[in-house]
């Protein structure tokens, strides 16, 4: 049986010399793949409490939606500025080069409850810290931040100091 590494396709010097691209395009190509994906991200949230998972566009809505359908608990989206139909509230944050804006709706997290945020990969953290601060700007609590992928060499965890956070596959380097 093929582990879920083996699923990953790596791709040297992408998008620059000295950068390994981890593709998870693959991981979605592969039935197993991506069975053994949900699953093992399914069972980093085994010993959670939780109401809500919150999930970015568009890779968090990948991974976080049959994850909620199997737990039987909520997914709520969170998008680029200007996506959302209804009333939000944003966060700016900072990219390699310049800016993002990301937005939730205003109804979407009531305050006492508990939020899991799923992602495909962590690589300097910006995203998820901007959502960690929407969700709280709601009144929800964080109690787990779940990744497919870790880039290690890129220390995205620093941001997220406090919290709960895993990855089911870790890369030591950038």
């Amino acid at each position: 049986m093929k582990k879920l590494e083996d699923y990953v396709r790596s791709i040297p010097d992408f998008p620059e010399p000295g950068i390994i691209f981890r593709d998870v395009t693959s991981v979605l190509q592969s039935r197993e793949g991506l069975k053994l994906a949900i699953d093992k991200l399914q069972e980093l949230l085994a010993d959670k409490d939780f109401d809500i998972i919150v999930g970015p566009e568009s890779r968090g809505f990948i991974f976080g939606v049959p994850i909620a359908y199997n737990m039987n608990k909520a997914f709520v989206p969170v998008r680029k500025k200007g996506k959302l139909p209804c009333e939000t509230i944003s966060m700016e944050y900072e990219l390699e080069y310049g800016k993002a804006s990301i937005e939730i709706h205003k109804d979407a997290i009531k305050p006492g409850q508990k939020v899991v945020i799923i992602d495909d990969l962590i690589a300097t953290g910006g995203t998820i810290e901007a959502i960690t601060k929407l969700v709280e700007m709601l009144g929800g609590e964080v109690v787990k931040i779940a990744f497919l992928i870790e880039l290690k060499g890129l220390h995205g965890r620093d941001k997220l100091k406090g919290y709960d956070v895993d990855a089911v596959i870790k890369y030591e380097g950038k």
